[in-house]
């Protein structure tokens, strides 16, 4: 389903708004893979991916080092952009070419993208390119010497990815998303209906901060059109991609706040986020400097007198609760700041919790 709302300004890009659960069934496997990213409860998450066959599970766990939740890909899926489509797509793809197939990046090709390259050329992969592969992970959250390994000897053994992925991907549906389809897609057609609405009344920048629960975003002036994607499970974040020079296409968070991601939770994720959230001096502290002014990580180090590291730690939990407002304006810039209305959101989704148990 797609709505359009004509450009009207020749500087303004055109918004369109695009349903499909197919966002949500790769999307979903990031979160359960990595759920203290997204404020999941480990237990569960573990539970769910325990449904999966032990040989299909560490495909899946696997694949995320290789595929990050492939935007252009979705979008070019026919409608209605479900999982079903998702596999039926890949069905199509002659299983040596899937991997490649669904990584394909719109920009310019990087080291990283010329390695692999190389690998999936030779069929091997060699000590030069783990070296390589080292210093480009270098640095980067969560990736170690076993997953530049991991990397290159999927790349290398290209069709036996494509086919055990597929075949990962079909099990991960039959044995959890084809109910969880059937449970976020009523909540998705409403968060459309929603976004279709702000977009009546309030400007691009205005838009996407709302949509984002707190994000401000440079769009770059050549971009013509924006499709805004609701997601049920990267709630409240937000994910963003070129699809090419004058395209882009946003994932936005659109579980309602009075839900949980764990199906028949008491408490609702929003709540019991912010909750945690504040039950700490540092992050107290934290909120009270960026009431007073925009500050970045190193800016809020340096007056917290803690590791940068440290307050990032901090910052992502802050935004995950929805209480900080994050400026992206500027290219490679971060800013924080203060985002009040987390709060009274935060109480009136107290009382109207502690009002329902008592009519219960």
């Amino acid at each position: 389903m797609e709505a359009l709302i004509e450009n009207t300004d020749t500087k303004q890009p055109t918004i369109v708004h695009e349903l499909g659960t197919a966002y949500d069934f790769l999307m979903s496997l990031e979160v359960l893979h990595n759920p203290e990213n997204f404020g999941l409860r480990a237990s569960w998450a573990a539970g769910v991916r325990s449904r999966v066959p032990a040989g299909e599970r560490s495909v899946l766990e696997d694949s995320l080092r290789l595929i990050y939740v492939p935007l252009s890909w979705l979008h070019a899926l026919p409608e209605p952009r479900d999982a079903d489509a998702v596999l039926w797509a890949l069905r199509q793809i002659p299983p040596v070419d899937r991997l490649a197939v669904v990584t394909k990046k719109s920009d310019t090709s990087s080291e990283y993208d010329e390695i692999l390259t190389q690998v999936f050329e030779r069929r091997a992969w060699d000590e030069d390119d783990l070296e390589k592969m080292q210093k480009i992970f270098k640095g980067k959250k969560g990736y170690s010497l076993k997953d530049a390994q991991s990397v290159l000897d999927w790349w290398s053994k290209p069709e036996e990815f494509g086919e055990l992925y597929l075949a990962a991907l079909q099990s991960y549906y039959q044995e959890f998303f084809a109910e969880e389809e059937q449970r976020i897609k009523p909540a998705l057609q409403r968060a459309i209906e929603k976004s279709q609405s702000l977009a009546e009344e309030k400007n691009l920048p205005e838009l996407i901060e709302t949509l984002s629960q707190g994000v401000q975003l440079h769009i770059d002036p050549e971009i013509r059109e924006i499709i805004f994607v609701p997601s049920y499970w990267i709630t409240p974040l937000i994910l963003y991609a070129a699809i090419n020079p004058e395209q882009m296409i946003l994932l936005y968070g659109a579980r309602p706040a009075d839900v949980s991601l764990v199906p028949g939770e008491g408490v609702p994720d929003a709540l019991l986020r912010i909750l945690k959230a504040l039950a700490d001096p540092t992050r107290l502290k934290t909120l009270r400097y960026l009431e007073q002014e925009p500050l970045s990580p190193a800016q809020l180090s340096r007056r917290l007198r803690l590791r940068a590291p440290t307050v990032v730690h901090h910052l992502e939990i802050l935004r995950l609760a929805r209480l900080v407002r994050l400026n992206l304006e500027i290219p490679g810039e971060r800013k924080y700041a203060a985002r009040l209305e987390g709060l009274e959101d935060t109480f009136s989704s107290l009382k109207e919790f502690l009002h329902a148990d008592q009519e219960r």
